[in-house]
């Protein structure tokens, strides 16, 4: 088993209006030493050992599903689990 851990950005190119909002927010609320705010996603994918290499198949999940290629990056970390 794999735990796999998926994080998906906008691009830097893209407008982030959400982030955009967060900032404005945090400022209205002194926080003023926030220079920027980014909003993205995180996933946490539990997947079972086969013959496909799993770098082939969580690749395959962030352009197909979880990400949008146009607009948006993706990156991740895997951890082998131990089953006892």
């Amino acid at each position: 088993m794999f735990k796999v851990k998926v994080y998906v950005t906008l691009r830097e190119s893209v407008l982030d209006p959400q982030g955009t909002a967060v900032k404005s927010s945090l400022h209205s609320m002194n926080y003023n030493e926030v220079a920027d705010v980014r909003i993205g996603k995180y996933m946490e994918l539990t997947i079972e050992k086969t013959e496909r290499d799993i770098e082939e198949v969580v690749n395959e999940l962030c352009t197909r599903l979880l990400a949008n290629p146009v607009i948006e990056d993706y990156r991740y970390e895997i951890e082998e689990s131990v089953v006892q």
